[in-house]
């Protein structure tokens, strides 16, 4: 188990679910794949295959994700929350930087403008793209 992981057992399961959405949802835009198994979570989170399987189950229960065998996908649901977990960790990096815009943009004079910057440029969610492609 992960160091960094909280100790009381309500707050870990909320952390390896958040965790575990968060990888799903990456490798499945990074083209990795959008298959996991527990000793996936093993490699990529240091967590434990046995206990990795437990959390793979809760989230099948919770709707999140479908099992096929060994093998566990996002459900729609499921990556809907895995784009907000991994948005909402990632939020800091994707703020507009320093050079990222033209001087003269609004969104080098403050937190406010560079977040109405930042959110013109977001991508849609898999919902918005959806309802744009049917």
């Amino acid at each position: 188990m992960s160091t960094y992981s909280p100790k009381s057992e309500g707050l870990r399961a909320l952390y390896w679910r958040s965790e575990i959405l968060r990888l799903m949802y990456w490798l499945r835009g990074e083209g990795f794949g959008d298959l996991v198994d527990a000793p996936m979570l093993r490699r990529y989170l240091g967590l434990d295959a046995k206990v990795g399987l437990g959390y793979l189950e809760n989230l099948v229960e919770d709707g999140l994700v479908v099992r096929d065998g060994d093998w566990f996908a996002l459900s729609e649901q499921g990556l809907v929350e895995g784009e907000e977990e991994y948005l909402c960790a990632f939020s800091d990096l994707l703020k507009p930087v320093h050079g990222q815009c033209s001087p003269e943009c609004w969104c080098q004079m403050s937190d406010e403008e560079a977040q109405a910057c930042s959110s013109q440029k977001e991508r849609p969610t898999p919902t918005e793209r959806k309802s744009r492609n049917p």
